[in-house]
């Protein structure tokens, strides 16, 4: 079972808590390559149900001048590259933020099982705290939600990016495409 933001209690089958920790480190293990490139720290696992993972992903939004290359999107593009569908049913995204609307719009078309995220985005994210287009009215599929694996984490890796940023805007650095 998943918990909501607000407490509340999703239906689900539940993986066993270290499998969740588990496959969040490598998710987080790709968000730290993102902030080694200089891109927004968000990392992406997408497993099987056989506990595979068939992608992985970082945000690359700067490096290919693409708004639509967060993690998200691009693990699912590999997934369904790799599994020659569309369709990735039976599958899991482990994501270090909690997913925007676009993210989270591509995870009900994709047919996703299940969603674990680190972090809370309350600016914008949309799978609890903003919005929670999983459980919209009229939506064609749902999705399990489970927030908050390794949340520290992922907020620390954050965090101390966009702190690491403003300290350069403050000394007048340019910042360098990668």
């Amino acid at each position: 079972m998943g918990r909501q933001k607000d407490g509340s209690i999703t239906e689900g089958t539940p993986w066993p808590d270290e499998m969740h920790e588990h496959f969040m480190h490598e998710a987080l293990k790709e968000a730290k390559k993102a902030a080694h490139r200089g891109e927004v720290p968000v990392g992406a696992i997408l497993v099987s149900d056989d506990h595979r993972i068939i992608a992985r992903a970082h945000n690359l939004t700067i490096t290919l001048n693409d708004p639509t290359a967060h993690a998200e999107i691009l693990a699912l593009r590999q997934g369904a590259e790799k599994t020659g569908n569309y369709r990735l049913n039976k599958t899991r995204l482990y994501v270090t933020l909690e997913p925007c609307a676009m993210c989270a719009g591509a995870m009900i078309w994709a047919r996703i099982d299940m969603l674990i995220f680190g972090a809370w985005d309350d600016k914008a994210g949309a799978c609890g705290s903003m919005l929670d287009l999983p459980a919209a009215p009229g939506v064609n599929h749902r999705f399990q939600v489970v927030p908050g694996v390794l949340a520290e984490q992922s907020a620390r890796l954050l965090q101390a990016f966009f702190h690491g940023r403003r300290q350069k805007d403050r000394s007048g650095e340019v910042p360098k495409r990668p």
